[in-house]
């Protein structure tokens, strides 16, 4: 049997590569990846040569049998995703499961995450945290799964991109207009912002800008009252 990694990569700084995923990109014999162009450009900035096959979201399936047949044949594999680590709202979960139904050893090697970021510097969360990554593009839905996370004594973590932002912030403002936000847009990238208020607040912020770029991360508190009662 042979060994699978699933290796974090950054969401947007170089920097925040690990030592150990730079180790573990040098000791395979195949890296597996979302976009084999854009890990191509992550491995030649870190200046490491390893063949390199495809796995991404539409193919996963298929893939992970191509995959699993080079661990079969006692080939080291490290799988990475576009950005961030695999299997939170990108592929790679099912090549994990396939894998390690195959008998094969699976390993993480942690890395940087835009939810983890995120969560890192928000401020408050509480005991219960929900990562519910990216909701529905359709509006009922969108806005019916909303309104059930928001009715739950927890901390709600989104995913969401620029081009339906604010009508997921319309939608939060909708349901409580009072909640405290926080978002992250281009988390560790050169354009990063970070920006707290209510959620009135925050659609008002962003539904006056003229363009809206980057990606999205989205920490939905519990009840203000609720969290800062105690000071």
């Amino acid at each position: 049997m042979s060994t699978l990694y699933i290796v974090g990569t950054p969401i947007g700084n170089l920097g925040d590569i690990t030592f150990r995923a730079v180790e573990t990109f040098k000791s395979v014999d195949v890296v597996a990846a979302e976009d084999t162009r854009h890990t191509l450009q992550l491995l030649n900035h870190l200046e490491i040569r390893k063949p390199l096959v495809s796995c991404r979201s539409q193919n996963e399936e298929a893939a992970s049998q191509k995959i699993i047949r080079m661990l079969d044949e006692g080939q080291t594999v490290a799988y990475a995703s576009d950005a961030g680590t695999p299997g939170i709202s990108d592929p790679g979960a099912i090549l994990a499961g396939l894998a390690r139904k195959a008998g094969h050893t699976v390993v993480p090697i942690p890395g940087a995450s835009a939810f983890a970021s995120l969560v890192s510097v928000a401020g408050a969360g509480g005991k219960t945290l929900v990562f519910e990554g990216f909701l529905s593009p359709k509006p009922g839905r969108r806005r019916s799964r909303l309104k059930e996370l928001m009715e739950m004594e927890a901390a709600i973590v989104l995913y969401e991109s620029p081009f339906r932002i604010v009508k997921l912030l319309t939608d939060i403002a909708d349901i409580d207009s009072e909640r405290r936000v926080v978002v992250g847009r281009e988390l560790t990238k050169m354009h990063e912002e970070i920006v707290e208020g209510t959620a009135q607040e925050l659609l008002e912020n962003f539904a006056s800008r003229s363009k809206i770029q980057g990606e999205f991360a989205v920490f939905i508190s519990q009840e203000m009252t609720k969290i800062f009662k105690k000071f």
